[in-house]
């Protein structure tokens, strides 16, 4: 089977990567890179290509979509207070600005 080949994966993995890379295509990733990113989350859940049938394969553990929510916002916390708040004044600014 050569590299690349996804025969081997049941079609709930395949619908699983499709809709991972529709996730990264808008938020902005490359076609090749979200499909890239996409089937290495599903390795990573599922443990790669499962046969179909019951009782066949891994369970899928859901690592990396739990981790995707706790990740947010590290960039912010890690800025003094005095820059956060600064940076909300001028937001509400433009805002304001944009709004008349």
């Amino acid at each position: 089977m050569p590299r690349g080949d996804k025969s081997s994966y049941t079609s709930k993995q395949k619908r699983k990567a499709e809709h991972i890379e529709e996730g990264y295509e808008k938020r902005g990733v490359g076609k090749s890179e979200a499909e890239r990113r996409a089937w290495a989350t599903v390795n990573k859940e599922s443990g790669g290509g499962n046969k179909s049938g019951s009782g066949r394969g891994k369970k899928d553990t859901h690592v990396s979509s739990k981790r995707g929510g706790r990740i947010g916002g590290k960039a912010s916390a890690s800025r003094p207070a005095a820059a956060r708040s600064a940076s909300a004044r001028k937001g509400v600014a433009t805002r304001k600005r944009r709004e008349s």
